[in-house]
């Protein structure tokens, strides 16, 4: 089943215009500006992203499932519904216990 196409200024769901893919880290950029991005994610278990830095905060939304977030080594378990921002300059790195879709908000200022 594939994800819905999206449409600029019609509404969608988020959590389903992103699919999950066996043993895959999945995304979607909705939108990339100069000044941000918004990008959708579907983790499959056991899939993330490595340490890494970024030079702005960054916002991530979980909409289905749970994530592993590490922040300078501290391990946050983030729920479907809850946010975290991640400070700009400090490693971080995302983990799937279990299959998990948030969206990342960048913005770059």
């Amino acid at each position: 089943m594939s994800a819905p196409t999206i449409t600029i200024g019609q509404p969608f769901t988020m959590h389903e215009t992103v699919t999950y893919q066996d043993d895959a880290v999945v995304s979607k950029t909705l939108l990339d500006k100069k000044i941000g991005t918004l990008t959708l994610f579907a983790f499959d278990a056991g899939q993330g992203l490595s340490e890494h830095t970024a030079p702005f905060d960054a916002v991530v939304q979980i909409l289905d499932g749970t994530a592993a977030i590490t922040i300078g080594g501290t391990v946050h378990q983030v729920q479907t519904g809850e946010m975290l921002i991640m400070p700009a300059n400090i490693p971080h790195s995302l983990h799937a216990e279990q299959r998990f879709k948030m969206l990342l908000i960048m913005i770059r200022a």
